[in-house]
């Protein structure tokens, strides 16, 4: 789904109507705009972003026991120096 549009001299953009109808997009919602690289990403902003980015990156801790790996990284920790 792509469409072109035009900057205007306010520096905003209309969101295409099919795009708006499809996302159920009213007069007032909230977006996030964000880049990544050359790419302008906007995207409906979630009521709560604790729930929106629950579970992101699980894969990554798939395998790994939570208190372990914390006791293991505090043991590595050196105690504070006293002055």
């Amino acid at each position: 789904m792509s469409d072109s549009v035009h900057v205007s001299s306010k520096y905003q953009v209309v969101i295409p109507k099919r795009i708006r109808e499809k996302l159920k997009l009213e007069k007032g919602d909230a977006l996030t705009v964000s880049l990544r690289g050359e790419t302008i990403i906007m995207r409906v902003r979630p009521e709560s972003f604790a729930e929106y980015t629950l579970g992101l990156h699980g894969d990554v801790w798939r395998d790994t026991e939570a208190t372990e790996y914390v006791e293991e990284e505090r043991s590595r920790w050196e105690p504070p120096r006293r002055g």
